[in-house]
């Protein structure tokens, strides 16, 4: 039972020496990974280094504790970075005390949202972020994490959060870059983009395994971080203009609560609502990804209290808001972890480097961390997903493309809510117009089909009608209007029969346009029918007063109702020869 609450009673009980070596070597290949990463995503939240750090410590530890992901490495990520620059960026400048003290709130607050989410399992709510807004926010966010590193990639004053705002600012500023600064960046950038396939390469060819070679290429952030700073330091570059990060503060993160201030708290609600909801997604996504390829289960309400509790961690330790990352969960996956303790063992690690090897990064120049930065998200961006969706669902992809527009013209937070926005107004257009099919039975079977598909055999006196979507208040009146239509075109009609098969919700609106629907073929001498009503549909109308109002019957299946109604009809139907019709098609 204590398991339950604390998952990690579970796999500790058959913890041994073999587990804690696959989890000992994935800290260590995510560890040398996650110190530049940490750094450069903290430079793009617009706080102080040792914030990335701090934010793989606590936060990790705790995620160990509740999480049920072997694999997910929870820590800074992009995306969270750049929305959580965004959103402290309201209230504060970056630099600021009070940008740090918002950072901070929002990692609380979004802690505190996953937390309530996981404990009363509100998770569906994520599913209001369909796939192609997300899709679309993070190929934009992706765009703007690129375009904001580009300051510290030509050495000069570039500012702005979106497009608009970063090209003129680019221009403006292109002739003041630092030439050695761009040499630096170009260096770096090259050397990360060969190694992510070239460096394994090179190791396999000096004879070592595929697998142990394609772990070592991992360590290509660590051979960048040494070999620009060691650079920097015995040139002086420093001295010629290019930016380094500095002193970072040695010794284990302070813990307590941050200055409670009511105001800000309520300025920061919606952006740490968006963040918490685009974290839990993202990390859901690339943990039940991994999961599958062991055949694992995720618990995405467990998932939930574990994010909610390592940002509660993040939000006490000085850190900034955190998640989980796809590439270091990747690599996590590849090295062998089997247990959550690999991400504890890594926040043991980052520890350890935050107390003895601070001094040592004095020279690490921001050029270096921004290119770690343009590399990560180059990962993010899918420009072709866009036309695919659009091709497939005109919605989607419009939905998509309004996403991706106002992320990058506006805002991040308003570029989600554009997405989100419309997604929903859209579903609620489509499924105002519902799909409706007059059917008939198709000779020599059972089946009914749309009589404007197929080559079907109807009666006059009998009109059946197929509803492609659940019924509810906005499609309540066009099937109404559809009926009542028939009525005044078939002169001969004697019974109407709603096929309930895609039927699986119907609310109060809809059953009143039942019961109006029923009172107006009574007034016109024809009987109301239903057939292939599910379970659940059938449990709601036997609670109303539907049933005992209609003059017809509910039938188990469309064949049943007509059989009974024109039996007749249906008899030389199943006596004819069987129909070759494509069934695939309604």
């Amino acid at each position: 039972m204590l398991a339950t609450f604390l998952p990690f009673l579970s796999w500790a009980r058959t913890y041994g020496r073999d587990t804690f070596n696959n989890d000992l070597i994935a800290a260590l290949v995510v560890t040398i990974m996650l110190i530049p990463q940490g750094m450069a995503y903290a430079m793009l939240a617009g706080l102080p280094p040792q914030a990335g750090l701090y934010g793989a410590m606590l936060p990790l530890i705790l995620y160990a504790l509740i999480g049920s992901s072997p694999a997910l490495a929870v820590g800074p990520v992009a995306v969270v970075a750049l929305m959580t620059a965004t959103a402290a960026g309201t209230v504060s400048e970056i630099g600021a005390q009070g940008f740090h003290l918002a950072a901070l709130w929002i990692a609380l607050i979004s802690g505190v949202i996953m937390l309530a989410m996981g404990v009363f399992r509100l998770g569906f709510l994520a599913n209001f972020l369909s796939h192609p807004v997300i899709s679309g926010f993070i190929t934009a966010a992706g765009l703007l994490i690129a375009a904001s590193q580009l300051r510290h990639l030509l050495g000069t004053d570039i500012r702005g959060k979106t497009l608009p705002e970063i090209i003129p600012s680019l221009i403006a500023n292109i002739s003041s870059l630092s030439v050695l600064t761009v040499i630096l960046s170009a260096s770096v950038l090259a050397f990360l983009l060969w190694s992510r396939s070239g460096l394994s390469k090179v190791l396999m060819q000096m004879g070592f395994s595929g697998a142990m070679a394609k772990l070592l290429g991992k360590t290509a952030l660590l051979i960048a971080v040494v070999a620009s700073t060691a650079s920097v330091w015995l040139l002086g570059l420093d001295q010629r203009g290019v930016a380094i990060v500095g002193d970072i503060p040695r010794g284990l993160p302070p813990i307590g609560l941050p200055e409670f201030d009511l105001s800000l708290i309520q300025l920061l609600l919606i952006p740490a609502l968006m963040i918490a909801i685009v974290g839990y997604v993202e990390s859901m996504s690339i943990a039940q990804t991994l999961a599958a390829k062991k055949r694992q289960s995720i618990d995405p309400d467990r998932e939930l209290i574990a994010l909610g509790l390592a940002n509660l961690g993040a939000g006490v330790s000085n850190a900034m808001p955190v998640t989980g990352g796809l590439s270091r969960s990747i690599v996590n996956y590849d090295a062998g972890a089997a247990t959550p303790a690999a991400g504890a063992m890594t926040a043991l690690m980052i520890g350890f480097a935050v107390i003895a090897l601070t001094p040592l990064m004095y020279y690490l120049p921001s050029a270096t961390l921004a290119a770690i930065i343009i590399v990560a998200v180059i990962s993010l961006l899918d420009f072709r997903t866009l036309p695919r969706t659009w091709a497939y669902s005109r919605a989607d992809g419009a939905a998509m493309a309004a996403t991706m527009g106002v992320t990058l013209l506006i805002g991040v937070e308003q570029g989600l809510m554009a997405g989100v926005g419309l997604s929903l107004v859209l579903f609620l257009y489509r499924t105002s117009r519902p799909h409706m099919a007059v059917v008939g039975q198709v000779p020599g079977t059972e089946h009914f089909r749309n009589v404007e598909r197929h080559d079907v055999v109807t009666d006059p006196s009998v009109f059946s009608i197929r509803v492609d979507e659940s019924l509810y208040f906005p499609n309540a009146r066009a099937l109404e209007d559809r009926i009542t239509r028939a009525i005044h075109e078939l002169p001969d009609l004697q019974h109407v029969v709603l096929q309930c098969t895609a039927v699986n919700y119907i609310d109060a609106s809809a059953l009143e346009s039942l019961e109006a629907i029923n009172d107006r073929l009574n007034a016109a001498g024809v009987a109301f029918h239903l057939s292939e009503v599910k379970g659940p549909v059938m449990d709601q109308l036997e609670r109303s007063h539907l049933i005992d109002m209609m003059a017809g019957s509910v039938f188990l299946t469309q064949f049943d109702a007509m059989h009974k109604l024109a039996p007749e009809v249906t008899r030389k139907c199943m006596d004819a020869p069987r129909c070759e019709t494509k069934l695939r098609l309604s």
